[in-house]
């Protein structure tokens, strides 16, 4: 799959350019050279640079316009800021300068149509959505689609649970838990835990 850079700051584009995940890329520094490149190659995971085009960005997302495989990363992320951009579509947040394993990680979730967020990050969006009660739609969708054992699971993955945890909780292995989550994302037709909270929160 093609990357498109998206960024005004020439340095962290070679920066991006030497990862290990890279193959072959196209660099764009507004949102028409954006536009233009997509037509191109719809298919692109475009990484973005907050630090430098944050406006182009959020002139996307207000527009209802952003890229199917829209990563956004800058120097100093925040949770805040990461939660709001997940919440808008874009499929990943994190650190413009974070580990190579980690960045070929994050582009590999991308590039399968997934969401990818660090640590923190999850735990907020699974928090957030602990707090948030759960909509008639929502509970109705778990009832119909769901067996008893896999509801009990997605209800503790919406408490924030980890599979170990919830392991622990229902007194199952965690095997088991991995068995159910997978059944859990086909059923509901979400990839990870982050697309199965925002479906149901």
């Amino acid at each position: 799959m093609r990357t498109i850079f998206f960024s005004s700051n020439i340095t962290i584009i070679d920066e991006w350019k030497k990862r290990d995940a890279i193959g072959q890329s196209s660099t764009c520094y507004d949102v028409n050279s954006l536009t233009n490149e997509l037509k191109k190659s719809a298919q692109s995971v475009v990484i973005a640079d907050y630090d430098s085009i944050a406006s182009d960005v959020n002139t996307l997302i207000a527009s209802g316009s952003i890229p199917d495989k829209l990563i956004v990363l800058e120097k100093e992320p925040s949770v805040v800021s990461g939660k709001i951009l997940i919440m808008r579509g874009v499929k990943a947040y994190g650190n413009s300068r974070m580990l190579n394993n980690h960045f070929t990680q994050m582009i590999e979730t991308v590039t399968e149509g997934n969401i990818w967020t660090y640590p923190e990050l999850t735990a907020l969006l699974a928090k957030t959505a602990k707090k948030a009660p759960l909509n008639e739609e929502s509970k109705k969708l778990i009832e119909d689609r769901l067996s008893e054992k896999e509801q009990a699971v997605s209800y503790l993955i919406l408490e924030g649970f980890t599979n170990d945890a919830i392991a622990s909780s229902l007194n199952i292995t965690t095997r088991t838990v991995k068995a159910h989550v997978s059944s859990i994302f086909h059923k509901l037709h979400v990839n990870d835990r982050v697309s199965l909270i925002l479906l149901l929160k």
